[in-house]
């Protein structure tokens, strides 16, 4: 972005205006749908304003690692490609798409979203590996919240696959049963530029913050896990202030998940 566009957005934000005209504290209007991936034991489609992502939950059987014989695994992989936004490259996992994989996974894990014991098949031998890829489509900024929203409705709408006697998984055909799922963690972020605090930023507003605080709260509202990033500083007061909008922006985006996974 060249600096007359940077210079833009701050002189908006001064005038209490941002590109898009929604106020500091107001989310882009979220649409969550429910399997999306045919092959996929599991996913789920989030669009926000212009940034629209899938996540796809596969499962497969493996041997657990041996520091936790009697869980099974859970993890997270976030692929952006140039398909999303141009600024992105193909090739290794860039920091940006290593950043959103770890935060949305960090969410997953102190929530905790599931019991990971109940994944044991055989202790020391046999667990079910469970991997959230988090992919989207078109990005428009605040890749956490909406890749993490994404990534628990996915993990909702996942069923396991049949076991065939011979202890080989039939990915043809899915049984009822559904994950131990025992929360839903929610991330949402808030970034600061200059003085001012904003909800669910855009592309264009990522590029010039100077700091940014996600903040993943469970289903009782207790916060489970923060992040920061940039490297601007943030003090006291801006951490309380950015807390209490994250609090307030959770209830609205839970009350629409809600909705769906009903």
């Amino acid at each position: 972005m060249d600096k007359e566009a940077q210079e833009n957005i701050i002189k908006l934000l001064s005038e209490g205006l941002r590109q898009d005209d929604r106020k500091f504290d107001q989310f882009r209007d979220i649409e969550i749908e429910l399997g999306v991936v045919e092959m996929a034991e599991g996913s789920a489609r989030v669009k926000c304003g212009g940034t629209e992502v899938i996540a796809g939950i596969k499962m497969k059987l493996d041997k657990p690692y041996p520091d936790s014989a009697d869980r099974g695994m859970l993890m997270v992989n976030a692929e952006l490609t140039p398909l999303s936004n141009p600024r992105f490259e193909s090739g290794p996992p860039s920091i940006e798409s290593i950043e959103v994989a770890r935060v949305i996974d960090k969410g997953l894990r102190e929530g905790p979203a599931m019991d990971v014991k109940k994944l044991c098949i055989e202790v020391g031998e046999k667990v079910w590996s469970i991997n959230v890829d988090v992919c989207p489509i078109n990005e428009d900024g605040n890749l956490i919240d909406i890749g993490g929203i994404a990534a628990i409705a996915a993990l909702n709408n996942a069923r396991f696959p049949a076991v065939d006697k011979d202890g080989k998984v039939n990915y043809k055909k899915k049984t009822d049963q559904k994950l131990p799922i025992d929360d839903e963690p929610l991330p949402v972020t808030i970034i600061k530029i200059g003085e001012h605090l904003i909800v669910d930023p855009t592309e264009n507003e990522v590029a010039v913050l100077d700091a940014r605080l996600t903040f993943i709260f469970r289903k009782d509202g207790k916060l489970c896990a923060v992040q920061k990033g940039g490297e601007g500083s943030l003090s006291v007061e801006d951490i309380k202030k950015m807390s209490d909008m994250a609090e307030q922006t959770v209830n609205q985006n839970r009350k629409i998940l809600e909705k769906v996974l009903k």
